[in-house]
């Protein structure tokens, strides 16, 4: 026998624990898809439209698989599961409250939201069955937008960004007028601008249906002050962004008028609401940094920071409100290194 052959074979395997981006990850999609398990299984009970039915189910089915992948990667790490959110518990047997359109912009909202929160998880992921896991999730997530905009679409409801004349050149920026001043005219808005535009204003306008169907039927007046004052916020956005176009003659995203019912009895917990106005604040507060970000013209500058200032209040006030409640689950902390070395 060679040297080779008398050593012994290296043992490669070895635990690979979790890093902290990737227990973040895990953490915060667990509290969503056990939400999405109770919200879509709730709207699995009224909806009509074999086509809509088709997709939910999909979505619904897609959720419950994910937590139940994360429930064993939890219990493998030896973590402590998350409590989430659980059928017939933050769950009730209520009349509709959402028609079937609003069902299907509202899955449609979850492909897009899936989307973007999937890829920060796998850019954030180390190891490879996570990072497996994340692109599986972010994968479905394609599907589920597309399906759910190919229904759009065949049905008349999906609401398209305005259009503008095709460019026939291209340009560079000569003067620093394009950023503009404080004063005085603006040059038009560029297609950048008028997508950050449109997106934020069909994104208020989901967000204004579900926060009054949510003012309706909340448990507590509370809880129904602060729909309320959560519809009448979106609902100023989608006025603001709308007039921004329209001062420039550029069609505004068409008005989506998709109502709750007059149901006052509610399909959810009080705690489960306030959680979905909460991952609602966090995503349009994201959507604002992106679009202030994009945006050259200090006009839309302004309007974003202090749209975002707004949102931030609210969702403090929320926040306050979910303490008191003990409706706040708490992600994982890193040590307190200053405590541990006091006797």
């Amino acid at each position: 026998m060679t040297p080779a052959q008398l050593q012994p074979a290296l043992q490669t395997e070895h635990k690979v624990e979790l890093t902290s981006a990737e227990i973040a990850s895990l953490w915060t999609s667990y509290l969503s898809d056990t939400l999405a398990v109770c919200t879509i299984g709730s709207y699995l009970k009224h909806v009509e439209d074999p086509e809509i039915r088709s997709i939910l189910e999909f979505a619904y089915q897609l959720s419950q698989t994910h937590v139940q992948k994360m429930q064993t990667f939890f219990k493998e790490g030896n973590i402590p599961i998350p409590d989430g959110f659980q059928e017939g518990i933050d769950t009730y047997q209520a009349p509709r409250l959402y028609t079937d359109d609003f069902y299907l912009f509202y899955i449609e909202n979850i492909g897009k939201v899936g989307m973007r929160q999937y890829t920060m998880a796998l850019s954030n992921s180390a190891r490879s069955d996570i990072s497996q896991y994340f692109m599986e999730c972010l994968n479905e997530s394609v599907q589920i937008f597309n399906r759910s905009t190919d229904a759009l679409l065949a049905k008349g409801t999906f609401i398209r960004a305005p259009y503008i004349p095709s460019p026939t050149t291209k340009e560079y920026v000569q003067k620093n007028s394009y950023f503009n001043t404080w004063f005085g005219p603006h040059r038009p808005l560029n297609v950048i601008e008028i997508s950050g535009l449109y997106f934020n204003l069909t994104q208020n306008q989901l967000g204004r249906s579900l926060l009054m169907g949510f003012s309706q039927t909340a448990g507590s007046q509370q809880i129904r002050d602060y729909m309320l004052r959560g519809r009448n916020i979106a609902d100023k956005h989608v006025e603001l962004f709308g007039s921004m176009l329209s001062q420039e003659f550029i069609p505004s995203a068409s008005v989506w008028d998709t109502l709750p019912t007059n149901s006052t009895l509610p399909p959810f917990s009080d705690k489960m609401m306030m959680f979905q106005v909460s991952a609602l604040n966090a995503s349009g507060i994201a959507h604002y940094g992106t679009s202030l970000g994009m945006s050259a013209r200090k006009d839309l500058s302004t309007h974003y920071i202090r749209l975002t200032a707004e949102v931030l209040a609210f969702a403090e006030d929320g926040a306050e409100i979910m303490i008191e409640h003990g409706w706040m689950e708490q992600p994982p902390l890193a040590p307190d290194r200053n405590k541990l070395a006091k006797p």
